[in-house]
């Protein structure tokens, strides 16, 4: 999509009573979601200023589009909505900074039943697929499916794979998979029918935890390969109290 996406209109979109969709583009595209998370970074600044956005109460960005909840009791949707058209139509391309984690994932055989299956799809040796996840640099588009779920974009398409034909009924909390394009990380045991290639110590969901999602929407991935004895040390050391901040500097050890 490209330069396309620095001047694609954005729609705006009722969904139900109490929130507006805007909406850019029809693709999964890094400079669409770049608008998107620009249009969000813009009202999370002005949300404490502007007197337009005092009934937002919430702004959830997914791969091409923000949705911003209000409460209708507080303010006055269709003059919210206008609004939002405006700052949509003013928002350019804005750089997004979100946060660069370091994660490890071990790749055990336990832990990547699928791999041999990703291995025979692309026609590449197990080291060249992993070393090709550990080159990536992955960025989460949104979070859906389960809480703290992450849909990461930027899979080389070398290994690009469908999901498999029959679901698993459960896949393991922390597994590191991938689907089409996409990787992902499964925060809670689960059905699931991506392809399992690895597994990670971190906790992406923690209820206690301020904010609960580890990651979020405009976040950068680089995945770090761990042994088992280092995996399951990082287990133990995250449940005794590593905050998650150690991932940020790049230390999967």
């Amino acid at each position: 999509m490209g330069d396309a996406a620095l001047h694609c209109s954005a729609r705006l979109l009722a969904l139900g009573d109490s929130a507006w969709t805007v909406e850019y583009g029809h693709r999964i595209d890094a400079a669409v979601h770049a608008r998107v998370m620009g249009l969000a970074d813009r009202l999370s600044q002005a949300r404490s200023t502007d007197p337009r956005l005092a009934g937002v109460t919430d702004v959830v960005p997914t791969f091409r589009s923000l949705t911003v909840h209000f409460d209708p009791w507080v303010c006055d949707g269709r003059a919210l909505g206008g609004h939002l058209e405006q700052l949509a139509a003013e928002t350019a391309l804005v750089a997004h900074t979100g946060r660069h984690w370091h994660l490890p994932v071990c790749f055990d055989e336990d832990f990547a039943p699928d791999l041999p299956r990703v291995c025979e799809r692309s026609g590449l040796p197990r080291r060249a697929v992993i070393d090709r996840l550990l080159g990536t640099r992955f960025r989460v588009y949104m979070l859906g499916f389960q809480p703290g779920f992450p849909y990461m974009g930027g899979l080389p398409s070398a290994l690009a794979t469908p999901r498999l034909p029959s679901p698993r009924q459960k896949v393991p909390a922390r597994s590191v998979a991938i689907a089409l394009d996409m990787c992902a990380v499964y925060p809670w045991e689960s059905p699931g029918g991506w392809n399992l290639l690895g597994r990670t110590p971190a906790v992406l969901f923690d209820p206690a935890a301020g904010p609960p999602a580890m990651l979020s929407a405009g976040d950068e991935v680089t995945w770090d390969a761990v042994d088992r004895v280092t995996h399951d040390r990082l287990v133990q050391d995250i449940a005794h109290g590593l905050p998650r901040e150690h991932f940020l500097q790049g230390r999967a050890a």
